[in-house]
């Protein structure tokens, strides 16, 4: 694997530095979707079947995927599988297994291994090219590299190293053929800063140089269609350069802004390319134009791209671009639908906020590296309350500089969005933007009754909320939230307010309870929310029992216990899970009654509690007990505080 360092001030740049960047949007027809790809070293196209290979080394298998990048399956078993290469007549995918010594032939149409050309203890093949019957390959690691070759003419194909003819490798070469082009085998040592090439003549069967040079490999390379010359990534860091296999001289070089990565050439001879873009401005250029036209640019990812291996494709027929982004877990695998055509950068940008029914001005820009001409047309759609499904606002023209503007009059209020859009040409891809405005709405008046009030348990209670006067909408919704985590809010009702602009609702008063009235708003009148509280006591008694007898003292009636009977106070009350009641004892004393004692007694699940009175109470004293709910401390909080009625009674001899 390659590996690039960055300058500390670059490094500090990337790391720390706050800037704003604006990205072309994808092309209509363009996907991305997340492959299972740790990092790809080869990317193949297998165009009879409608396939793509990835050779995942550190994964130790090809994962195979159709078009869109959907995963097909994968072959497995092939420890750190480097270079792939398909056979002319695209039925055979020749794998460089490095990790096993091994060259492997896989049946395209059965996906299915049908040979393997083992290399030799510790060879390590990584690089491959076929051509006229022979298969080549790069083998070795760092100056122990050399170029090997796998006659599959023969009856029984044989394996022959050590075929440089003399040329040290620093690392295995990377080999390129062609069949236009037959007899000549292209190597690149890419692993080296005097980035040396070498044109071996194989026409015999073994390698003569026929032309060296240095200066020419660089981070990948793709011959053209005629097999004559070869686009290399590099060498350098701003520009991809085509030189002739003849006399490895220059023929032309096609500029870009970083460090380039990965190129293809497709049939049509139109040459594509990554960058690193550690600028996040663009990682993909298409020349469709050739050097001299300003390139096809596109910004896929929003990470440096890939800076090893071979993760870009032209599809067999040149139509679409098969292109990798990313590493580890986030690669992600890109089919561009129309990737010689010129992706527009469109913005437009509309006020914040505005006032309704008053002019407001939306601008934007549409720019692509090849500048559109005024007078371009761009279809406005404006989406309100009044229109969800979007009115048409006509067309407007393209001004100079690829700038845009017109106003607008809102008749609706809320958000406002504002989608302008360019259908495209021959050379240019489809774009669409929007931008969206808060248009101001009156004020809505809307009231719920009954905040603060306190029922007894279990009365049916009228809700009534007022709205008043709005444009078109006249629906109130009411929610009821009661206390408890066990209660769900509910819409108990949902309708239009009558003439008076009332809407009603009955609730059973339960427990303490949020009532909250929502108007949603319409084109002119702005939403609101109503809320109110309203409690609800909980129901509760008390029993005596072990008295023998009742009677009047003045108009108060007594229970009368003996005082060696222990009285029993029997509690019903409310049920809630955990819920306690307090019961309350005072004694009349001097003429008024004084606190005795009280405690908290858990209910039982049917609301229930009993508690017996114990001890030896002096006789003729008048007593008084009574039970009570207490908000908080009765062990939760969904009713209101209630107490019940007081028990009076009297212990005699």
């Amino acid at each position: 694997m390659r590996k690039r360092m960055l300058s500390t001030a670059t490094a500090f740049a990337v790391l720390f530095s706050s800037v704003a960047l604006v990205a072309a949007a994808p092309a209509y027809g363009d996907t991305t979707r997340p492959i299972p790809v740790s990092d790809a070293d080869d990317l193949v196209v297998d165009g009879a079947h409608q396939r793509v290979y990835l050779s995942a080394r550190y994964q130790n298998e090809i994962v195979v995927t159709d078009n869109t990048g959907n995963v097909v399956t994968t072959l497995a078993g092939l420890p750190q599988v480097r270079d792939l290469e398909l056979s002319p007549d695209g039925g055979t995918l020749y794998a460089a297994v490095q990790g096993a010594d091994k060259i492997v032939a896989i049946d395209t149409a059965t996906l299915t291994q049908t040979a393997e050309y083992p290399t030799g203890e510790k060879t390590i093949p990584s690089r491959l090219a076929y051509t006229e019957g022979k298969l080549w390959f790069g083998y070795g690691d760092q100056w122990d590299s050399g170029l090997g070759v796998v006659d599959l003419t023969a009856e029984t194909p044989a394996v022959t190293l050590d075929l440089a003819a003399g040329h040290d490798w620093s690392h295995p070469p990377a080999l390129h053929a062609d069949p236009d082009n037959p007899g000549t085998l292209l190597a690149l040592d890419e692993g080296i800063s005097n980035a040396p090439a070498v044109v071996y003549d194989v026409t015999s069967g073994t390698p003569v140089i026929r032309v060296s040079a240095e200066g020419v490999a660089g981070n990948d390379a793709a011959l053209t269609p005629d097999g004559r010359s070869v686009v290399v990534a590099g060498p350098g860091n701003r520009a991809l350069t085509e030189f002739r296999l003849s006399d490895l001289q220059k023929v032309r070089t096609y500029p870009v802004p970083d460090e380039p990565e990965t190129v293809s050439v497709a049939p049509d001879g139109t040459v594509a390319a990554t960058v690193l873009d550690t600028e996040d401005v663009g990682d993909t250029y298409v020349f469709s134009g050739g050097p001299d036209e300003p390139a096809s640019v596109r910004n896929l990812s929003h990470t440096w791209m890939p800076w090893f291996g071979h993760s870009m494709n032209w599809s067999a027929d040149g139509a679409q671009l098969f292109v990798l982004s990313g590493s580890n877990d986030s690669t992600k695998f890109h089919t561009l639908d129309e990737p010689r055509k010129y992706v527009g950068n469109l913005k437009v940008t509309a006020p914040a906020t505005a006032t309704r029914a008053r002019p407001l001005t939306v601008k934007g820009t549409l720019t692509t590296a090849l500048p559109l001409p005024a007078g371009t047309p761009l279809t406005v759609t404006r989406t309100d309350l009044e229109s969800p499904d979007g009115k048409s606002l006509g067309t407007k023209e393209l001004g100079a500089n690829g700038a845009f503007s017109f106003s607008d009059t809102p008749p609706a209020g809320g958000k406002v969005t504002y989608e302008v859009a360019y259908a495209g040409d021959a050379t240019h891809s489809a774009a669409s933007a929007s931008a969206s405005v808060t248009v101001s709405r009156t004020a809505t008046s809307l009231t719920l009754n009954n905040n603060g009030k306190v029922y007894s348990y279990g009365k049916d209670v009228d809700f009534a909320a007022h709205l008043g006067s709005t444009y078109k909408n006249r629906t109130v919704e009411i929610w009821a939230d009661p206390y408890g985590s066990d209660k769900p809010k509910t819409l108990v009702k949902t309708g239009k307010v009558n003439s008076s602009g009332n809407l009603w609702v009955a609730l059973d008063m339960k427990r303490d309870t949020t009532v909250t009235a929502v108007f949603a708003g319409d084109a002119r009148n702005a939403p609101k929310t109503a809320k109110v509280t309203a409690y609800a006591k909980v129901k509760v008694s008390t029993a005596v029992s072990k008295h023998y007898k009742t009677g009047k003292i003045g108009s108060t009636t007594y229970h009368y216990v003996h005082k060696r009977t222990d009285p029993v106070f029997t509690t019903t009350m409310s049920y809630y899970k955990g819920r306690k009641q307090r019961l309350q004892f005072e004694v009349y004393y001097q003429g008024r009654w004084r606190d005795a004692d009280s405690q908290y007694f858990e209910l039982g699940t049917s609301g229930k509690s009993a508690v017996t009175l114990t001890g030896e109470p002096q006789t003729g004293i008048r007593l008084r007990a009574r039970s009570s709910y207490v908000n908080g401390s009765s062990g939760d909080n969904v009713n209101s505080t209630t107490h019940g009625s007081w028990k009076y009674f009297i212990f005699t001899s």
